[in-house]
């Protein structure tokens, strides 16, 4: 392998610090023989990636000179996985995650780029809080990245001058929000419809539902309310009534809006179908563990999949799963959100909602695909192609030349059980644990770098920062 970089150190305040310049990337990656899924097809053939793109991609390109030579042997190779909703924790609560372990664990898990969420500490609702995060993720990230502006009742100045070819969108906590990052004013929620110059997601719960929910039960249950109750308190009402809301202002002030983690089959049909993804305003996510769970989970798994909003009942699932085919849902996510094993295991009342997802995100749609559920097809469209055609990312999600070599190579016939010591993500545990996978990630590329290869990593370099090619103005 050729030479990456070179770099320095020097002291600070008695401190060292090491700076890496890296240099262009220089490996030349060869992938003979594999099975390339993408833009709705299979086909044998190679891949030839230099200077971090997509170089080649034909039958036989075995004369190509190479750095690095990967034999597929038959293998699926994917782009990489696009993930535009993850919480990394950082700044403020590493206690959980970090992006240095949150962004390793994605490239494990061939997610290749993210799209992280405010909720930190300090909330990312300045532009200078935002670039601090930035900054992070430039020397610490293993994949490529980018980053919410979070939205409150009093910030529509920033939001109005966003940097839309360097954030990926706005997040409108609508409900299940801390700090003053919940958008309850109907006047600053109209603004922000109104004013923002880029995309907005949203997470929609209408809060005063719950919490009357939540009341009704405190009264029967005291603080001892079962796990098993928490879609009965953030129930199929709260969250259509919430969507429905924000549906109908979008349409109203034409906004682009992205209404994420669908929780009910009610909501999917508050999703248009009828038009190209590349037409659409009013788009909407579904996320892993709404494909997978049901409510007879919380029997097992308690509170290690709670979840804001609820995984429900299985009925829900399989009307998610039906708009994920039929497109009336867009894109596929993890909503991947670290706790740690203590915080976890307390009472429901107490226990945070949330679990890592990253690292057994894709494994679970195989599985899904080794069901007859879906489609290789249609999991790349899902997670890669609609991903950046929805945040018009630059030059990614797909498998063409010219474009960023973000890829992930799966073994569709390598069996393993995930377990509590075999878990990357900083919080060590998985609401996935004792389940046996038929499909693993054997070597991840992300910009033109590989990464990871068969359990081992290699961050020599690290990811990009997201651009975006947007008309806005």
């Amino acid at each position: 392998m050729s030479c990456q970089g070179q770099g320095y150190g020097f002291l600070l305040n008695g401190s060292r610090f090491f700076i890496t310049y890296f240099l262009h990337s220089v490996q030349r990656i060869l992938i003979r023989d594999a099975n390339i899924v993408n833009e709705g097809k299979i086909i044998p053939g190679d891949v030839y990636i230099k200077e971090g793109l997509i170089y080649s991609v034909g039958g036989d390109l075995s004369g190509k000179e190479a750095d690095i030579e990967i034999n597929a042997n038959g293998k699926y190779l994917l782009p990489g996985l696009i993930d535009d909703q993850v919480h990394f924790r950082e700044p403020g609560l590493t206690h959980k995650a970090e992006i240095y372990t949150e962004s390793k664990t994605a490239v494990s898990g061939g997610v290749t780029s993210f799209m992280e969420m405010p909720n930190t500490i300090p909330q990312s609702t300045t532009h200078e809080l935002l670039e601090e995060k930035y900054s992070i993720a430039a020397q610490r990230s293993l994949a490529n990245y980018s980053f919410y502006l979070g939205a409150t009742n009093t910030n529509i100045e920033t939001i109005k001058s966003v940097d839309a070819a360097n954030v990926c969108g706005v997040k409108v906590f609508q409900g299940s929000s801390t700090g003053n990052m919940l958008v309850d004013n109907p006047d600053s929620l109209e603004a922000i419809f109104k004013e923002c110059p880029i995309l907005i997601a949203t997470h929609s719960e209408n809060d005063n539902i719950i919490k009357a929910n939540l009341e009704r039960y405190k009264k029967e249950y005291g603080e001892n309310i079962p796990a098993k109750l928490h879609p009965k308190i953030r129930t199929e009402e709260a969250c259509y009534d919430a969507s429905k809301t924000v549906v109908e202002m979008a349409k109203t002030f034409g906004t682009k809006l992205h209404v994420l983690h669908i929780s009910t089959g009610k909501e999917v049909a508050l999703f248009d179908n009828s038009l190209p993804l590349s037409e659409k305003r009013i788009t909407a996510e579904a996320c892993i563990h709404h494909l997978w769970f049901s409510e007879e989970d919380y029997k097992t798994k308690g509170n290690f999949i709670k979840w804001n909003p609820a995984i429900k009942t299985s009925e829900d699932r399989a009307l998610i799963v039906k708009g994920v085919l039929e497109g009336n849902i867009d894109v596929i996510a993890t909503d991947h959100a670290p706790h740690t094993i203590e915080e976890k295991e307390q009472s429901y009342l107490k226990a945070p909602s949330g679990g890592p997802l990253l690292q057994h995100g894709l494994p679970a749609l195989l599985e899904m695909y080794h069901d007859g559920k879906i489609s290789l097809e249609k999991i790349v469209e899902k997670t890669s192609h609609n991903v950046a055609i929805l945040f018009e990312i630059e030059k990614r999600g797909y498998l063409r030349e010219g474009y960023f070599a973000d890829l992930v190579l799966v073994d569709l016939d390598s069996p393993w059980e995930v377990k509590r010591d075999n878990v990357l993500s900083k919080c060590g545990w998985s609401p996935f644990e004792g389940q046996t996978f038929r499909s693993k990630v054997t070597h991840t590329i992300v910009s033109g770098h590989l990464a990871y290869e068969n359990g081992v990593f290699n961050e020599e370099i690290n990811g990009r920062r997201l651009k975006f090619s947007r008309n806005v103005g």
